[in-house]
């Protein structure tokens, strides 16, 4: 770099200032400035102490700081000049440079996104303390569940769950089918739900990708908190982030105890025997490796404890034990583990972008029953242990060869052990009379288990015009499990933009999607022939990977400045469909296909803003049937066995009508929140042919910043109140396929919080 010569005069200065320093010369090596020389005509002489000092050497300050640094030393290293540290406002620069590279190297294109961002996750009623499963249904088309009826408590587009979650572009895989979710609101600074004909990249779990980017800081700061309220809940947090030299950091922990870990069994106010205990962690540390590389590294964990909400005045099955035996005090427990660890590299070269990573996750769900009371009620007592280790790395890379073409490409691998335990207590039944014995024993039924999924896509992004973008790509995926199988999918996206204030996208995907290796096992059913645990159903093929044809077209409108809409329709069909329930008394989903099955809906979506007041709303109809189980076949009863050979059913994941809503208002420094779901109600019955009734749950939220000491960091207090009505809805009525016991969701709570800012 060339600068003019300064004046004399500054010049003399900076001798001066040298010579003072060169002690500490001496010890810093100096770097090499160029210096351009330039007469001044401004330049005056001065008199006194500068204008006694001999005229500098006519090479500049680089001759000077050349003549200042000392003389190697023998057989001593000459090390270079270590770079100082980013600003913070630079460094942040960076990282956000670094962002929008990752975002265009995973293109959405031809996908139906919805996106929360941390200001209106922040605007929800319980704000951070609202888990990330109840901030999804806010998304259109995502129906609300009970913990163990789908994965984390939601459906999206009326799948049994098939939901992948990512964090910062790396696929962070599933557990092994625990309760509740395991990641924490307070972490997430962006979060798109991606729903519909997805592009290559994004494989194996299909129905939604729920995209996360963690949030980071540019300054040190965070917060410390103490949430709770109704039914004994407590809940406190801290997070913390910002910036150390060239590096950002950020840090979320979260305790939650309460009287309410799972949905009630009945309607009361307060559940029996359901306290939780549970803890969570997520840690994020970015690093810069020059202008445009990154080191990055996230872990996070979470650890529940629950007890299983009993239903009082059962009957006892009569087979074993008293005649009169009170189902409220049996004492049935689980144990939910889950952690991770993901290390990226992210790099810039000219065209070339790129993201490489590894990952490790280890999950462990253990459910314990009560004996005794279960062999009285159940005839069966089920003791099961899920462990699941897995491994696996990711590549994505983007490549611009044109301002019109630009090649996508990636390859993904992951190893999975897992170790399946089913430790029974049954009774024996005659094989002839049926009549059964009052006399327990043990059955263990132990599978292991180590399968591998490996990928891989390319695609490539056409922009036909300044209107007009194409992407075309295909992905191949192979899988070794309990089955083997492989398919090439090729997906289309399409993305016209007449526009600034319009966007109609279009796509179609070919979808392969894998079983979940801990909830496709397949029990022995040969060990409990002549229990009061055999199968009605002799039958136990393995399960297969679902294949889909998929078809989304929508559009996003501006209508004004500040109002939005969207309106999305998709169609799917699929072979060798998945499906999961809870068969038996266990907390645990198991898997299985059906032959054939389709899915059909629309979704509309609204967003208004005017200054501090915003408001949403949306709204989806949509079904999903299916006929002939072909998998695990021995978990159903023979008679909803030979029904649905032959009968599309509703699945019991599907919900004809969703709806949600909400707007939040800042007045000063207080905000005001509202929020609001709605559903027709999930399937029940035999063979799900009816459904639970309706609902709709109105929630207020209002939170106001306190500045108790002047020149401090605020304080913030919030008050909250969920189902503001008492509504009292049942999610699941404990009859249908794979629904083994009722749940109601959470009558009216109150709670109170506190949150001081660090």
């Amino acid at each position: 770099m060339k600068f003019r010569r300064p004046p004399r005069e500054l010049g003399l200065t900076l001798l001066a200032n040298a010579l003072i320093s060169v002690e500490a010369a001496a010890q810093t090596a100096l770097p090499d400035i160029t210096v351009q020389h330039k007469p001044s005509a401004r330049a005056k002489p001065q008199v006194g102490r500068a204008a006694s000092i001999p005229k500098p050497h006519p090479g500049g300050q680089k001759h000077i700081a050349a003549a200042l640094r000392p003389a190697p030393q023998p057989n001593s290293p000459v090390r270079a000049p270590t770079p100082p540290p980013l600003a913070a406002s630079t460094l942040d620069q960076k990282m956000r440079n670094l962002d929008a590279a990752r975002e265009a190297m995973l293109p959405k294109t031809g996908a139906s996104v919805y996106t929360l961002g941390r200001e209106t996750i922040e605007n929800l009623p319980q704000g951070d303390n609202t888990p990330i499963d109840k901030v999804l249904l806010q998304a259109p088309g995502v129906a609300a569940d009970s913990a163990i009826g789908g994965p984390n408590g939601f459906h999206v587009r009326n799948e049994y769950g098939n939901v992948q979650y990512r964090i910062n572009g790396v696929l962070l895989p599933e557990g092994v089918g625990g309760l509740g979710p395991v990641l924490d609101t307070s972490f997430v600074g962006r979060l798109s739900l991606l729903t519909g004909a997805l592009p290559a990249q994004y494989g194996l779990r299909t129905a939604a990708v729920i995209d996360i980017t963690s949030r980071t800081f540019s300054e040190n700061s965070g917060s410390l908190s103490a949430y709770g309220g109704s039914r004994e809940t407590i809940t406190p947090s801290v997070h913390y982030g910002g910036v150390s030299g060239d590096t950002q950091y950020f840090f979320a922990a979260r305790g939650r105890w309460s009287a309410l870990g799972l949905e009630n069994a009945t309607q009361s106010f307060d559940a029996a025997h359901d306290h939780t205990e549970q803890g969570k962690y997520f840690a994020y540390l970015a690093t810069l490796l020059g202008d445009e590389t990154r080191l990055s590294f996230f872990s996070g964990a979470a650890t529940s404890n629950f007890q299983i909400p009993n239903d009082p005045g059962q009957t006892p099955m009569g087979d074993f034990g008293p005649s009169v035996y009170p189902s409220s005090t049996l004492n049935e427990n689980l144990c939910d583990r889950f952690e991770f660890n993901v290390a990226a590299l992210q790099t810039k070269a000219g065209e070339l972008d790129a993201q490489a990573a590894l990952f490790q996750r280890h999950a462990h769900v253990h459910f314990a029953p009560d004996v005794f009371g279960d062999l009285v009620f159940n005839d069966v007592a089920s003791n099961v242990t899920r462990d699941s280790d897995l491994y696996g790395g990711q590549i994505d890379a983007s490549y611009r060869l044109s301002d019109a073409h630009r090649l996508r490409g990636g390859f993904s691998f992951s190893a999975e052990r897992t170790q399946v335990t089913n430790m029974s207590a049954v009774l024996p039944a005659d094989p002839t009379t049926g009549a059964i014995a009052p006399t327990p024993f043990g059955i263990t039924d132990y599978n292991a288990k180590t399968g591998w999924n490996v990928g891989g896509y390319l695609q490539h992004e056409w922009k036909l015009s300044e209107q007009l973008t194409l992407n075309a790509g295909a992905r191949f995926d192979q899988l070794y499990q309990f089955v083997d199988a492989n398919q090439l999918s090729p997906r289309f996206g399409l993305v016209f933009k007449p526009t600034a204030d319009t966007s109609f996208h279009a796509g179609w995907a070919r979808y392969f999607t894998p079983p979940m290796q801990s909830q496709a096992v397949s029990s022995n059913i040969a060990l409990f022939t002549n229990t009061t645990n055999q199968a009605d159903v002799p039958f136990d093929s393995p399960v297969k990977p679902e294949r889909a044809n998929y078809v989304d077209v929508g559009v996003d409108q501006k209508l004004t400045p500040n109002l939005r809409i969207g309106l999305d329709a998709y169609a799917k069909v699929a072979w060798n469909l998945l499906d999961d329930g809870q068969f038996g008394e266990a907390y645990v989903l198991t898997q299985f296909n059906s032959a054939r099955s389709y899915t059909k809906g629309i979704e509309l979506k609204s967003a208004y803003q005017q200054g501090d007041f915003k408001a949403y709303g949306n709204f989806a109809v949509g079904t999903a049937r299916s006929k002939d189980v072909t998998t695990n076949q021995y978990l159903l009863d023979a008679i909803t066995f030979v029904y649905l050979l032959d009968n599309y059913h509703n699945t019991d994941d599907s919900q004809f009508m969703t709806a949600s809503a909400g707007a939040s208002y800042k007045w000063d420094k207080t905000l005001f929140a509202t929020s609001m779901t709605y559903g027709s109600g999930l399937r029940s019955g035999f063979a799900n042919m009816d459904h639970v009734p309706a609902y709709f749950v109105v929630n207020l939220g209002a939170s106001r910043e306190l500045e108790l000491v002047p020149q401090t960091k605020p304080l913030t207090a919030r008050f909250d109140i969920i189902n503001v009505t008492d509504r009292k809805y049942e999610l699941r009525s404990g009859t249908g396929v794979g629904v083994f016991a009722p749940q109601y969701g959470a009558r009216r709570g109150f709670f109170v919080g506190l949150s001081q800012k660090l």
